[in-house]
């Protein structure tokens, strides 16, 4: 799986359209083309921005690509918003086989109770985050609108 790693990456996912959702996180998709070198110069420079994006170097095998988002809006300490974020990319590794040779972003779009999870990186808050998850690519593998 490769990640998202520029800012111009995560925004074309995001205007893809939302797949998927739960109480807490949203699943972002961008279809990308099938791996091919363009030909002539007649293809257009819209037609090529997303192979652009995420073109991989010579010899990568093609994947999904991943990109997590925690924004402090929803996860105001680190070590949350970064226990969230190894929770997302550890269930998309295990999704890995059925996701779409696509761009997805995971985006947290709504605050855990932090009176029901006091600490700001415990068990039971990686165990919630983790049974959403796997809640979210059940539902975007079902094709299910969100």
């Amino acid at each position: 799986m490769h990640r998202l790693k520029t800012r111009p990456q995560f925004q074309a996912t995001m205007a893809g359209g939302t797949v998927s959702r739960t109480a807490h996180f949203a699943l972002h998709r961008l279809t990308l083309p099938a791996p091919a070198a363009p030909t002539g110069p007649d293809c257009s420079l819209a037609a090529q921005q997303p192979q652009a994006l995420f073109a991989l170097p010579a010899g990568t095998p093609p994947g999904p690509w991943l990109g997590a988002m925690a924004p402090k809006r929803w996860a105001r300490r680190a070590v949350t918003r970064n226990a969230i974020k190894r929770q997302i990319y550890a269930v998309a590794g295990e999704h890995e086989a059925r996701l779409p040779h696509a761009a997805h972003v995971v985006r947290l779009r709504a605050a855990f109770d932090r009176k029901q999870f006091v600490s700001a990186s415990s068990d039971a808050l990686k165990a919630a985050v983790r049974a959403e998850l796997q809640q979210l690519f059940a539902r975007a593998g079902q094709g299910t609108p969100p």
